[in-house]
């Protein structure tokens, strides 16, 4: 299901995950699998959110680190960091998390715009979500890369 078209009663999957200290959620429409870090293979001359490419059951897929993509501060990973398999403009993308929550069922009422002073580049980001007592960033996955660069990753994937 995807955000954009969305009513009032409709009710959202999300796979949610942590970065940093906050919370995200995917539709889970856009997420393939959830897999623990593995090696990655760095690349050259890539940008510097790039991690590298990983092979996944004979499949090369590039991989995003969101820490950097959004310029949070870096840190190291450990055990509850995952790799979450993601479809980017009909493209496969790994994208590092700090660690994968849950899947939660959220209406779309419960669902506002990010706030005008979104610290984040609010390209990146649906909405919010209001789940009980926490607050849940919707990440538009769509808006992760530009063109140009989901383009440039395309030449990765074979």
């Amino acid at each position: 299901m995807e955000m954009n078209n969305i009513t009032a009663d409709q009710e959202l999957q999300l796979v949610i995950f942590r970065l940093a200290k906050e919370e995200y959620g995917l539709p889970i429409t856009k997420v393939q699998e959830i897999n623990r870090l593995v090696p990655i293979t760095k690349l050259p001359q890539t940008p510097a959110f790039m991690e590298g490419i990983i092979n996944l059951r004979g499949r090369i897929i590039p991989v995003v680190d969101l820490r950097k993509r959004f310029q949070l501060k870096v840190s190291d990973h450990n055990d509850d960091s995952r790799i979450i398999i993601v479809e980017v403009n009909g493209q496969t993308v790994g994208i590092i998390v700090d660690a994968v929550n849950e899947v939660v069922r959220l209406s779309s009422a419960s669902v506002e715009p990010p706030p005008p002073t979104f610290i984040l580049d609010a390209k990146y980001i649906h909405g919010v979500g209001k789940l009980e007592d926490r607050l849940l960033i919707l990440l538009d996955i769509d808006q992760i890369l530009t063109s140009q660069e989901t383009i440039a990753l395309r030449q990765l994937n074979v």
